[in-house]
């Protein structure tokens, strides 16, 4: 058994979770070195006290070797978010992110904003809130002194192209979120200044297990601000204001060190497997979903050449909610939002988690209404043996499907809508 066969082996959800963008349920490594942790320090015992405590170094360490970055370049957070607050709350200048980033981002670069007066945000609003290369181009002046980025968006799993973004900024802070993507994708995160992230979804570590990187660049040119105890140096006893110089100084108090045993354990079991054979093999599980919405005619907003392990779909808006429901009563848990549908799978989705998916699709599209544009007459294959079925026939110079064309006015409603193609569906589905 492979290192990746082994990691595949220890996950132990039901069938058909389909939500790891969303929350990570715990791996068992993780639960019972958690459990093994408690119980030391539940002991009263100093060696035991002392021994669960080093786990911060370790997940430090191990964060860091992913990272490949420096150890002191490198804290425990709680979350994602407390990273970010502590790199925009130091920042000055202007930050360039999205309008439809996650809240991590956004927020907490406009309360920097609104609290300090030193930062200034400028938001873009790219096409379908995937980020590009030319998109941040275009926000670029003289004033720029970050730009801050999702490397996987939480909505559409879209892949930022984070060297690209490098050499576009020049000498400009590269502020990545990680939650996303973090051991999930093989990239060079040397491309980031600041990198944070959170081992609560897809390295099943639970929540609190968050840390963020400082690249030495970074902490030249963000101000600690939000520093607590644990950003000051030697002992805390020690009069006056000894600051820190590493990465430690963006820190409020120690951490945890259960959420750091937890974090650990995870990060083990994701070393050992490889994260390059982890990440392509997220890519064909998640290519495995496309393919299930190819065949159901859904169509998919995730960019197929660039992505992860989310694959979101982009049903017509009256199809939404019917699919969400047969989703959920075949026991398939994904993320509904407005009109689209999130899957997110891991390494360890099964064959009977997709068939689970592909029942619950084949339900809800076996009613769906099917809207053929006529203006070009270009209908895809799966149409043309829809209209096969109803013994429709098509001319190349048709621009739409009269009534005659069917066997009998009972066999299909034909409607005109407002952009000129129709609608065919058998009547008691219309």
């Amino acid at each position: 058994m492979s290192e990746l066969e082994a990691l595949i082996e220890t996950f132990d959800v039901a069938a058909g979770y389909l939500d790891w963008a969303a929350f990570g349920p715990l791996s068992p490594g993780v639960r019972a070195e958690m459990s093994a942790d408690a119980e030391l320090l539940g002991t009263g015992r100093r060696a035991g006290i002392d021994l669960v405590a080093a786990r911060v170094d370790e997940a430090r360490e191990l964060v860091a070797a992913v990272l490949g970055c420096a150890v002191d370049e490198v804290t425990l957070q709680p979350s994602t978010t407390l990273g970010l607050t502590h790199a925009m709350q130091g920042l000055g200048g202007t930050v360039v992110l999205s309008a439809q980033e996650f809240p991590s981002l956004r927020v907490t670069a406009r309360r920097a904003q609104d609290a300090r007066g030193r930062l200034t945000v400028r938001e873009i609003d790219p096409f379908d809130g995937i980020v590009t290369v030319d998109d941040v181009a275009e926000a670029l002046n003289d004033d720029v002194t970050a730009v801050a980025v999702s490397l996987v968006d939480f909505r559409t799993g879209a892949l930022a192209d984070l060297p690209a973004l490098r050499e576009l900024i020049g000498d400009r802070l590269l502020i990545v979120d990680a939650m996303q993507a973090f051991g999930m994708v093989d990239v060079d995160w040397a491309a980031a200044d600041v990198v944070c992230g959170n081992g609560y979804k897809w390295l099943r570590a639970g929540r609190g297990t968050g840390f963020a990187r400082f690249s030495q660049r970074a902490q030249e040119r963000i101000k600690p601000v939000l520093s607590g105890v644990s950003g000051m140096r030697g002992d805390v006893g020690a009069a006056g204001f000894p600051t820190r110089t590493d990465a430690d100084a963006y820190t409020i108090s120690s951490g945890d060190p259960l959420a750091a045993s937890r974090l650990a354990a995870a990060l083990r079991e994701l070393t050992d497997a490889g994260i390059p054979a982890v990440a392509a093999e997220l890519r064909s599980r998640a290519h495995d979903v496309m393919m299930l919405a190819d065949h159901h005619r859904l169509p998919v907003l995730t960019p197929r050449g660039r992505h992860a392990g989310i694959v979101t779909l982009l049903p017509d808006p009256q199809d939404a909610a019917p699919l969400a429901a047969a989703l959920a009563n075949h026991g398939v848990t994904v993320t509904a939002r407005g009109a689209t549908i999130r899957l997110s799978v891991h390494v360890g989705t099964g064959a009977d988690s997709l068939q689970l998916l592909d029942d619950a699709l084949a339900q809800a599209t076996a009613s769906r209404v099917v809207v053929v544009d006529t203006q070009t007459g270009e209908l895809d294959v799966g149409v043309l043996d829809l209209l096969e079925d109803y013994e429709l026939e098509l001319d190349d110079d048709v621009t739409g499907v009269p009534p005659e064309a069917a066997d009998s006015a009972d066999d299909v409603l034909v409607a005109e809508l407002e952009q000129s193609p129709i609608v065919v569906a058998p009547d008691d589905e219309s």
